[in-house]
């Protein structure tokens, strides 16, 4: 993992010093999960807060390995800083993206690491359009850009069908920070994978006119 290991091994053990003080510490846990009600209050730090809190040992280990697994393509590209900088920017996003849909809904609450994850997943798409992945029911490789605009595309149905305990927004709002922030920060992918970002900003533009149109 070369220069990223200090960088990832600090994100990964903030997450996981946290999360365990949650697991044991109710009010903790309460005090710093993404609340609804707690953001009206005035409490913004929760949006930030709440990127570091899992529910259990399993969630947090997805969150982790699937950070490990995306993370060195991005360092190698970007730097330790911006990568630094995607993740908590994602983290932030998918917050913002969460609150927004549920502005309303005093009593929502959330936690994960999933929206920065999430960044750093589609900040590698950018950076690799045509990597392969190979996701765990289906045996064949699958172009990244591919998985990419379907996620996507599953993570704004999940939204409108309130899918499983997922904050499918956050994921989405990562998403969309992920591939922002890496843009502005590599903006020679314009020049090089101008197909790429015009096909993974579909599902996005989608999102919000649906949004717009009270489909969402």
């Amino acid at each position: 993992m070369g220069n990223l290991s200090i960088v990832l091994l600090v994100i990964i053990a903030a997450n996981a010093i946290i999360s365990f003080k949650g697991f044991s510490d109710f009010a903790f846990f309460e005090k710093y999960k993404f609340s609804v009600g707690g953001i009206l209050r005035g409490e913004k730090f929760r949006m930030f807060s709440s990127g570091f809190l899992h529910v259990d040992m399993g969630h947090l280990f997805f969150n982790m390995f699937t950070l490990y697994i995306f993370a060195d393509i991005v360092v190698s590209y970007l730097g330790n800083l911006h990568f630094l900088i995607v993740y908590i920017g994602s983290l932030l996003l998918g917050s913002l993206l969460s609150f927004y849909f549920h502005k309303n809904e005093y009593h929502y609450s959330a936690v994960g690491a999933s929206g920065a994850v999430m960044g750093i997943v589609y900040s590698a798409i950018l950076l690799q359009p045509n990597m392969s992945l190979y996701l765990f029911f289906i045996p064949i490789p699958i172009p990244a850009y591919i998985f990419g605009i379907g996620y996507l595309l599953y993570s704004m149905y999940g939204m409108k069908k309130q899918l499983g305990n997922i904050g499918h927004d956050a994921h989405f709002g990562g998403a969309i920070g992920g591939y922002v922030i890496t843009l502005m920060l590599a903006s020679w992918l314009f020049k090089e994978h101008l197909l790429m970002i015009v096909l993974l900003a579909i599902p996005i533009v989608l999102l919000f006119v649906l949004k717009k149109l009270g489909k969402i």
